[in-house]
This record gives C-alpha cells, sequence and structure tokens, in this order.
C-alpha cells in the first residue's frame, strides 16, 4: 500500500473516525479551510475532549511562561492579528492564575496569510525576546490587536524598555524568520491549520473554546502526571515522557474517493532500458513502480510471476524504481539490479534482492552477482562509478509526475492499480484491458501503436487530456525568509524545493533562466531546500548557499553548485566562495556552527507539509509543477497566472 494510505488508515481505526474536525472560534488558512485538524476533538456537553491522541510537539527553543516542572504543558500556535486568538490568551492567562506553577505556556507563532500585520508583529514579539521582554510584548499586541503597524510595535517597544536599536537589528534578524519558518511547518505537520491551537501535553483542542472546556482536558491530563510522579517519573520529565510514544505527524486528510477503476488512467511511459519481461508488442503493459526494501514489494513478485505463466503472449511487466526515502538501502540496491541489468540478469538479480530483504549491503550484491556469474569486475565498476543513479532518480521522478508515491504502483495499460494485491485482482484489469486492446487490433490499430493508443483511449475515458493526473489543490506557501530573486511584487511567485546534488535539480536551471528573461518584472522565484537523503553532499552544499546569502551573493553560489554538482566536498566548497570573494572567516564559520541548520529543517517540514516527494518540485502560486519540466509546462501556468491577476500587481505578503 502506499505509506500515507496506510498510516491514514491505521490511525483512522485507532481514533475511531475519519476526516471532519469540529473548530470552535479561530481562523483558517484558506487554502487549508476544508483540510482536517490534527484531530476531530469536539468537547462532550460535559467538557471532556473525545480524543485521546497525544502528538510529538517540540518545545525546544520557543517562547516559555511557568514552571519548569509543571505537570502540564500547554502548546499555543497563534496569530497576533487573529481576533480569536487575542480572546483565547485571555482565557489562558485565567488558566495560568488557577493552576500556578502546576501549567506551562509555551507559544509558536503561525501567522496566517490573509492577516498581513500578523509576522511583522511576530517578528517583533521575537526581537523583544532577544532582550528577555517577548511576553511583555506578546502581551501589548493582545491587548491591541488592531494597532499593529510599524509605529505602533516601536510605541510598544518603547513602553517597555527595549533597546530599541538593538530591537530594531533584530527585526531583519534571519534567525528569527527561520523560528517563524519552523513553527508554521510544524503546525502544518500537526494538522493546526487555523489559529489558535493548543496541545494539552500534546493533545488538540481547537479553537478559542471555553475555559471549561481546556481545565476538562487540563484536569484529565494533570491525573496522568501526577501517576507518572508517583510512579518516580521527576517533574521536570513529565512532558518527555508522555509525548515520547505519541505520534509525529496528523494523519493525512482523506482524499475523495477514486473513480471507477476503468476511469483511472494515466500517461505513462515505457523507456526503451528498462528491465521488462513478455512481448514488446503485447496486448497489455503493467508498468510497476518498486523498492527492494519494501515488504508489500516482495509479497507481489509471485504473483508477477504467475501473471508471466498465465499471460506469456498477452502481457509484459516493466520495472521501473522507486527506492522510498525512508528505506535507506533500497537506492543501492535499485543500483545493484540495473549493474546486473547491464549483463542481462537484471530478473535474476530482481529475485535475489526480494529473497534476501533483510541484507541489502554491498558485500551481499557483490555475492548475489557472483552466484549469478556475473563479471564481477564490471558489475562493481557500476556501482563504484555511480552510473546507474541517474537511471533510478529518473524512474523516481517519473513515477513521482504520475503519483506512483508509494510502492508497490502499478499501470495496466495506464490504468493506475496500487498494492501488492491478490492474483485474482490483477487478473479481472488484466483480461479487461485484453479485451480494450483486442477491440482497437480489429479496427486496424498497429500492433507496434497499440500501448500508445490504449492510452490515448484510457485518457479519453477519463475525460482528460492525454497529461498527467489532475492537479492537485492550491498550497498556500509563504516566502518566508527564503532566498529570493525577482520584484516583491512581481503577481507571480515560484517557489522552488530543490536539491543542490539532484541532476533533474541542475537540468531545470536554464528554464528558470528562461523564464527570468521571458516575464521580467512579472515573476519571482524563491528558493527552499529539500536535500534528498541519499545524496550526502546536498546538505552541506545548501548550509554553504545559505552562508553566502548571508553576503548577499546565495544566487551566484546557487549557479556555483548546480555548475559543480560532483564537486561538493568542504574543499571545493571553500574554493567557490573564495571565487565569488566572499569573506571566508565569516563563510568557514557559519559552516562549522551549523547555524542554518534550523532554516533547512523548517524548509524540509514545510515540503513534506505540501506533499513533496522528490526534487525539483515548485509551486507557482501554489500550484504545483513536478520535476524538471520543458519552458512550456511553467509557461502554461505562469500565463493562466497573469491572466488572474488582469496584468495588476498584487502586494507582498512576507
Amino acid at each position: 500500500m502506499k505509506p500515507n494510505v496506510l498510516v491514514a488508515l491505521v490511525l483512522g481505526l485507532i481514533l475511531g473516525f475519519v476526516g471532519g474536525r469540529a473548530f470552535t472560534g479561530g481562523s483558517t488558512n484558506t487554502a487549508a479551510a476544508n483540510k482536517p485538524a490534527a484531530a476531530a476533538n469536539a468537547p462532550k456537553p460535559g467538557g471532556r475532549a473525545v480524543d485521546p491522541t497525544v502528538f510529538k510537539v517540540p518545545i525546544d527553543g520557543s517562547p516559555l511562561k511557568g514552571s519548569s516542572d509543571a505537570l502540564v504543558t500547554l502548546v499555543e500556535f497563534s496569530d497576533y492579528q487573529c481576533p480569536f486568538c487575542s480572546r483565547a490568551n485571555a482565557t489562558v492567562d485565567q488558566l495560568q492564575k488557577d493552576y500556578g506553577n502546576k501549567l506551562r505556556v509555551i507559544m509558536k507563532e503561525n501567522p496566517l496569510s490573509f492577516h498581513p500585520r500578523a509576522k511583522p508583529a511576530a517578528m517583533a514579539a521575537l526581537a523583544a525576546g532577544e532582550q528577555g521582554k517577548y511576553w511583555e510584548f506578546h502581551d501589548k499586541l493582545f491587548a491591541n490587536n488592531k494597532a499593529l503597524e510599524d509605529a505602533d510595535l516601536e510605541k510598544y517597544a518603547t513602553d517597555i524598555g527595549l533597546d530599541l536599536t538593538r530591537w530594531k537589528a533584530d527585526l531583519t534578524n534571519p534567525k528569527l524568520s527561520a523560528v517563524i519558518d519552523r513553527d508554521q511547518a510544524l503546525a502544518g505537520k500537526l494538522g493546526a491549520n487555523g489559529t489558535p491551537a493548543f496541545f494539552i501535553n500534546g493533545r488538540f483542542l481547537s479553537g478559542a473554546q471555553p475555559i471549561e472546556n481546556f481545565k476538562s482536558l487540563i484536569d484529565e491530563e494533570m491525573g496522568k502526571a501526577e501517576a507518572l510522579t508517583r510512579s518516580g517519573t521527576p517533574a521536570g520529565q513529565v512532558y518527555a515522557a508522555i509525548i515520547a510514544k505519541g505520534v509525529d505527524a496528523a494523519p493525512k486528510p482523506a482524499q475523495p474517493q477514486q473513480q471507477a477503476p476503468a476511469q483511472a488512467y494515466r500517461k505513462v511511459d515505457v523507456p526503451a532500458d528498462s528491465a521488462a519481461f513478455g512481448p514488446k508488442n503485447a496486448k497489455v503493459t503493467i508498468v510497476e513502480w518498486s523498492d527492494f526494501q519494501c515488504p508489500f514489494c516482495s509479497r507481489v513478485a509471485p504473483t508477477l510471476k504467475q501473471i508471466k505463466e498465465t499471460y506469456p503472449n498477452d502481457v509484459r511487466v516493466v520495472f521501473r524504481h522507486q527506492p522510498l526515502s525512508f528505506h535507506a538501502n533500497a537506492k543501492a540496491a535499485a543500483e545493484a539490479a540495473e549493474a546486473a541489468h547491464e549483463q542481462g540478469k537484471f530478473w535474476e538479480m530482481h529475485d535475489k534482492l526480494f529473497a534476501n530483504q533483510g541484507s541489502l549491503d554491498r558485500a551481499t550484491f557483490e555475492k548475489h552477482a557472483q552466484d549469478l556469474g556475473l563479471n564481477l569486475a564490471k558489475f562493481k565498476a557500476a556501482l563504484d562509478s555511480g552510473k546507474f543513479r541517474a537511471k533510478v532518480e529518473a524512474d523516481s521522478a517519473a513515477g513521482s509526475a504520475v503519483g506512483a508515491n508509494g510502492t508497490p504502483t502499478f499501470f495496466i495499460n495506464g490504468r493506475e492499480f496500487v498494492g501488492a494485491q491478490p492474483f485474482d485482482n490483477f487478473k479481472k484489469i488484466i483480461d479487461e484491458e485484453k479485451a480494450r486492446a483486442e477491440k482497437l487490433l480489429a479496427s486496424g490499430t498497429k500492433a507496434d501503436e497499440l500501448y500508445a493508443k490504449v492510452i490515448e483511449e484510457g485518457l479519453k475515458l477519463n475525460g482528460a487530456a492525454p497529461a498527467a493526473p489532475a492537479e492537485p489543490a492550491v498550497q498556500n506557501i509563504e516566502v518566508g525568509s527564503a532566498p529570493v530573486k525577482g520584484p516583491k511584487n512581481a503577481p507571480v511567485t515560484i517557489v522552488a524545493f530543490s536539491d543542490f546534488e539532484c541532476p533533474f535539480c541542475g537540468r531545470v536551471i536554464p528554464t528558470l533562466n528562461q523564464i527570468e528573461t521571458e516575464y521580467k518584472g512579472k515573476v519571482r522565484v524563491a528558493f527552499k531546500h529539500s536535500p534528498l537523503p541519499f545524496h550526502a553532499n546536498a546538505k552541506p552544499a545548501a548550509m554553504a548557499a545559505m552562508a553566502a546569502n548571508e553576503q548577499g551573493k546565495f544566487w551566484e553560489y546557487h549557479d556555483k553548485l548546480f555548475a559543480n554538482q560532483r564537486a561538493l566536498d568542504r574543499a571545493s566548497l571553500e574554493k567557490y566562495a573564495q571565487e565569488l570573494g566572499l569573506n571566508m572567516g565569516q563563510f568557514k564559520a557559519a559552516l562549522d556552527s551549523n547555524k542554518y541548520d534550523a532554516q533547512l529543517s523548517a524548509d524540509m517540514a514545510e515540503a513534506s507539509r505540501v506533499g513533496v516527494n522528490g526534487t525539483p518540485s515548485f509551486f507557482i502560486n501554489g500550484r504545483s509543477v513536478v520535476g524538471a519540466q520543458p519552458f512550456a509546462a511553467f509557461k502554461s501556468i505562469i500565463d493562466e497566472e497573469l491572466k488572474k491577476k488582469g496584468g495588476s500587481v498584487v502586494a507582498d505578503q512576507k
């Protein structure tokens, strides 16, 4: 099954609900208005919340008020321009008075995009926090949440006795902007898309609810916490103990019910160099996206053999790679399979890998190669050179583009078929597609044109043009502190999630340059980092790019990295900095301190929130474009967005 689907199903069964949300008094991101929140925990008449789920909500690095030994921790995601947050602030203040040192409050920033003064206010509060006066400024903001202009913020800073020169300098500190990015990414991950949102010892409570509802949940959690202290847990460790077994993220929103199988067609290519069995001009082509470390993929292997035996002349099976990021050895195994394919033994290696999923290390790959009688020197050289890395990554990107984000995913004559299903389920679809193909052949379609024709006819059944799946929902993505090229008031914003070691990210650079030239003044591009875990040098390169950004040379450094993707070691990173005339002491200190780790983490969390599964991924005014696509693919969406704006310029919402 697809991993997100599996997680959602399991959590849904545990929690006893599917979708839905009871939201009492709160502001919601427009892009997320119809999504379920972290939990649908509408209080019962007696005030008790019905959902027991505990979420892992980290609190390090956030403003804190109360004792570190408090038995109950309330984490609030808030927006200073939100009227519901202002109301809830009075409730939180009363709760702290009522519970004293047994309750502590943690504040996290979630300025919503349609509140233009919310982010400047959050930055001002964090800047006050640099002088130890976050909470004093926080109270000023909520007491005056209709007066949040720059002059108002400066007045509040004066009122509470801040060093104004220092405070103004901190207002532009990228570190504080990164805190907001981090908090917003966490809110999205937890499903807290509206404000205010609360997590009480990890349990979700949404909106400016009556104080009795808060007290009901706090009292319940207080009882659990006291039981922990009686059993020996120190008070200061209670929160960590409670959330240790919590869930990391909200379940994905329930997807709309799929159309009938006959309508789920995609345009799926068959690369000439992909491993396949069965006749080239078979009536039915099955394209499989698979992962050698995935247990579901191994379970379906016997079914594929049964298909081969049952339909020797009518079905071909094409194998494409989709090594999932959380399977550490899957990519290496895919490259080993391609190295065997080079010597004509792909399927034999395929069987070896699936039969030995618990051992997918280099020594085992070499043993399999030896057992299969491969030229071992050639096999080792292929692995050492990484010659098949681009092939594996190309398959993965193509899989993401057609929606094969989990494994195994099959397309039977372009018709999506997900999971390790039994033979009879495959047989039903194969027989239907075989009959469809036979009708096309009878009407004059040539055998060597059959696959393209069945795909074309299948897409017509969708009511779709011969293209990729329906476009996903528009995402709400803030530019935040990301490096930006282009005017702030450009009507079109492209947010790129990229990886400096990814060859496809490098290939799309000329296209982005063409966009910049042809849409001068109308498009701005923001760069966010999504270093993939199997690219060892991608994260250090991203850190180096941000260190260059600190000195005003992000884009120049960006170009150096993409022009030298195979030389991203520390010495090379320093060499590029020197060539650009950067202050080397400052540059090296930035790398050594890992000062941009928080920003990279925030970018990666946001990538996960908006469904980025590979690189490069782009959002054009929130609309998704996946992969190194040609200029025309970008142009189509940019032109549509410009037409929507009617040539007008939209104010920047940074």
